[in-house]
Order: structure tokens, then sequence, then C-alpha cells
């Protein structure tokens, strides 16, 4: 008898693990259902402000197909959610009043934005109420009112300075709209870079046309009209930023609410082990960003030292598609089969790459520390464990910064701005836990004028394109060679290009390259 999977949630991930367990559900092995609380399938909610700023369409986000799906032997609720779960019985019951059975559930539930606690607004997470011309950019409803903003010329506040916040104020000035970025602190990404690289990225922000707003505590909204539409955001001196449109971009939380009241553990995010499994309920799952990989075991080293969800797409789909082999396992060998699979490997610390036509950012690791900061420097460095050390370059005139901490010879900590083959240079050393030249300045040569293509990471086939899906530029090009000539058909191959969206001018030069060649 086939096993029965509810998935709840349709987002990305989700969308990534049904993708995997289509074979399975065409054999008739597993029975699936999926049910997701929006009225679309699942979409790429990473390139909603592309799409808010009118540079790509809902068609090329779609990431499922709902009547493919039903055709295939999938059963899709959309805009149905999951209100209670009986664990005793393994049912759900759905906001449509039916219930479903499962044998295997996974909380695909990914994450909500953080609404912060303003004057005007109401952040009540399981019902916010935010007043006409203040968005969050999560969905394709946000997308539409960003998108006639952009096309009437309006004035845009982006509160938050992290990426997602600067990429749409970059996206919103590029197209012609007026964006400020309003942020606590100094600089933006603060949590990231230092000071040298945040004073450099805000200048550079600036000469692409975005207003920095910076040290500023926000305290309310003030509206006007009688819809009681957004007209400025109000700062703790009493001063106010006018504006059309408020983007929120303080940041998610994990969506976790449903796995607490069925009484599962939760920290972070749902608790699950090494094999994705809830706490104490080994017919449960979670992936992405509702799953916090921490398992029971107290003296589990790797588990002692992890952080929460990464809110990353590559590493929830690295989970999907892990999950998918255990249930397929797990519904035709069984339970011990099941479990003798080799664990999911940890996620390597993440590398963040700012996508924007006017600024080239890559920040990873721990960058705190000064070149003469001694305290920091010494930090972990025990008994036959070396210390830190610091190599630093600015040219703040050029809008160029590059520091690197590193730990016996070995980069543990970057952030470049301005120089986009040094940064592809460090960020594939990084990955791969190299060792720096002895001389730095090497890798700032590799920006210079006579040296436009001729870096290691540029030209190295095993070098990671797209880190959202783990796609390699050899394979990359072997697509090419196979006969994909655009960006959408090498994402179809390979599935490069369909997370975040970075990679897509790299994709670009690796196609044009081979044609380059071809002509040559």
């Amino acid at each position: 008898m086939s096993e029965r999977i509810v998935v709840v949630g349709f987002g990305p991930v989700a969308a990534r693990l049904v993708d995997e367990l289509l074979p399975a559900v065409r054999s008739g092995l597993v029975q699936l259902l999926v049910v997701g609380h929006e009225a679309q399938a699942a979409y790429n909610r990473v390139m909603v402000a592309e799409l808010g700023v009118g540079r790509t369409t809902p068609e090329a986000l779609a990431m499922a197909d709902a009547a493919d799906l039903e055709a295939s032997g999938v059963e899709v609720r959309l805009g149905t959610a999951v209100t209670r779960i009986d664990r005793a019985r393994q049912n759900v019951v759905l906001s449509d009043g039916t219930t479903e059975h499962y044998d295997r559930l996974v909380f695909a539930t990914g994450s909500r934005p953080v609404i912060p606690n303003l004057t005007g607004l109401n952040p009540d997470p399981s019902a916010p109420v935010l007043p006409p011309g203040v968005i969050t950019l999560r969905d394709l409803k946000d997308a539409a009112v960003l998108r006639s903003a952009v096309a009437g010329r309006k004035r845009v506040v982006v509160l938050g300075g992290g990426v997602l916040g600067l990429e749409t104020a970059l996206a919103v000035s590029e197209e012609g709209a007026q964006a400020t970025v309003v942020h606590n602190g100094p600089f933006p990404l603060g949590r990231s870079i230092d000071r040298g690289s945040g004073s450099v990225l805000t200048a550079s922000l600036r000469a692409n046309g975005v207003r920095m707003a910076g040290n500023a505590r926000s305290t309310g909204v003030e509206t006007v009209g009688p819809g009681g539409s957004f007209s400025a955001l109000l700062l703790d001196d009493g001063s106010a930023i006018d504006g059309d449109l408020l983007v929120l971009s303080c940041g998610v939380r994990p969506r976790i609410e449903l796995a607490e009241r069925c009484g599962l553990p939760v920290g972070l995010g749902i608790l699950v082990d090494h094999h994705l499994r809830t706490h104490h309920e080994p017919h449960m799952f979670a992936i992405g960003d509702c799953a916090e990989v921490r398992c029971a075991d107290a003296s589990c080293v790797e588990c002692r030292t992890a952080g929460g969800p990464s809110g990353l797409v590559g590493p929830g789909w690295r989970q999907a598609e892990w999950l998918a082999e255990y249930l397929v396992v797990l519904a035709r060998d069984g339970q011990s089969a099941a479990d003798s699979l080799e664990p999911l490997a940890a996620e390597k610390p993440g590398v963040v790459v700012l996508k924007a036509r006017g600024i080239n950012l890559a920040v990873a690791g721990d960058n705190q520390a000064d070149p003469w900061d001694e305290e920091l420097l010494e930090a972990g460095a025990a008994p036959g464990r070396a210390r830190r050390q610091i190599s630093q370059w600015a040219d703040p005139e050029h809008g160029r910064y590059v520091k690197m901490t590193t730990r016996g010879g070995v980069l543990e900590g970057l952030v470049a701005v301005g120089m986009p083959r040094t940064a592809a240079e460090l960020v594939m050393l990084f990955e791969r836990s190299s060792e720096l030249p002895a001389d730095r300045s090497l890798l700032l040569r590799l920006d210079g004028p006579d040296q436009l293509d001729t870096g290691t990471a540029n030209n190295d086939p095993q070098r990671t394109v797209c880190r959202c899906a783990g796609v390699s530029a050899g394979s990359i090009a072997d697509s090419v060679v196979e006969g994909c000539s655009t960006v959408a058909e090498v994402s179809k191959a390979t599935r490069a290009g369909t997370g975040c969206g970075g990679c897509h001018e790299d994709i670009k030069g690796l196609i044009e390259k081979h044609f380059q060649g071809a002509v040559a």
C-alpha cells in the first residue's frame, strides 16, 4: 500500500520536494497532497522585487503548474490553509472544513515578514494590518503595488538596510523612481560588513541614485486621505521622510505557529534532527526557512554551534532533494533502509552577494575584526591554532574596498566592494577553504585593466556559478554546447538561475563566451 505524504506549504522549497517526488507519485509508490495558502502555485519569491520593477514576468517566476501536477497524480489544494494537526490520528484539518489523513507530513511553511512595531501599523503576526501604500514585498500583490509606483515615478521609501532592501531600492532607482533607504546604524548591512566597506557601500549607493538615511529610528507612519494612504515615515528626532509607498524590509521569521500548536518542540524554527525529522515525532519533517537542524543529542558537536534557519533558498532546496530520496527509500524499503542513508551534510557558511547593475558586493564569514584589534584577532586561537590575520585595502574615491580575514593562511571571512574579479576569486577560495597567496596584493591585480579575464575563478569549470542550485560553470557550459542559447534555456536544463537570480549575468557571460569562441 502506498504511503500518503502531506506537504504543508507550497513555496519554492516545497516545489522542489514535489518535483523530486513526482516519479514516485507516477509509479504509485506514494500519494502526495500539497496544501498552499496562496491562490497561486509555487513561484520564486526571491525575485518578487524584480517583478515589481518590471524586469520579469509572473510566468518567469512560476516554479510549478498545478494542472500539470494534478495530471501527474499530485493532489493540490490552493488558497487553503492547515488549521489544526491531530498527531494522535495523523490527520490535518483544512480551512475548507475537510480532514485529510497522512502517513508522513512535511512542514514547508517558510517564513513571514517582520512587521515593525510602529504607530499606524498592526504587527500581529497572525493577521498584520497595513494601511494602503505599505507593503512587505513578499507576494505577487505586493509586486503589483510596487510596479504601479515605479511606473508612476513615485517616491519609494524602503525601511531596512539588508540585502533585499538595498536591491529593491537600487532597482527602483535604476527604473527612474525615487528611492530612499532608512536604516538603523551608521551603514547598511551592519551585521555582515565592517565600517570601511559600509562607508564605501553607502557612497556607492548614493552614486547610483539611492538616498540614504542612516542612524534613523522609525516611530510611526503618517497617512492622509480618505483611505488613509501612507504619506510619511516618522522618526524619533521629530523629522519625517515623505513618500508615496513604504516597503518594509525588516527581515523574516520562520512560520512555526502550526507546529507549535500541535506540541512540537521549536527554537528559532521547527527543531529537526539530521534526517530532518521533528523531535519526538518520526512521522513529521520540516524543510526550508521553517526548519532548524539541531538534533536532540546533547553531545553532537555539530549541533552545539548550529544557528537557526539560514533564510536562503539554496539550503532549502538541498534539504528538499535529500528528504525526497529519504521518503522514497522509506516507502519502498522501510525504516532501516532509509535511516542507513548518509545524513544531510551541514551547510557551509553562506556567501552574500548584492545583485545590482551598478554595485558589486560579496561578503562571507566573520569580518568584524580590525587589523589592530588584538582581542578579536586572538579569539579562538587555542593552543596550536593560529591567530587571525587581516589584510585590508581601500580606495573610497573609486568605490573599492577589500578585506580578508585569514587563520593560518586560510580565508575565514571576506568583504569586497567594487572589485568583481577579486570577489569571485575570494569567494571560490572561501568555499573551498583554500589558502590565500602569501602576497595578498596579487588578488587585487585581478581587477586591473590588464587582467580583465585571467582570474582562476573566472576560468575554473568547477567553480560554483549558481549557489542556490549548486550548479558549476562546467555544467552550464555543457548545456550551452548541447544547444542552450539563453538564460531561460540554461535554467530549464540545469536549474541554474532559478533562485535569487544573482548569477544571471554570469550565465550570460558563459553563453557569450561559447558563441564568441565558435565565431573565432
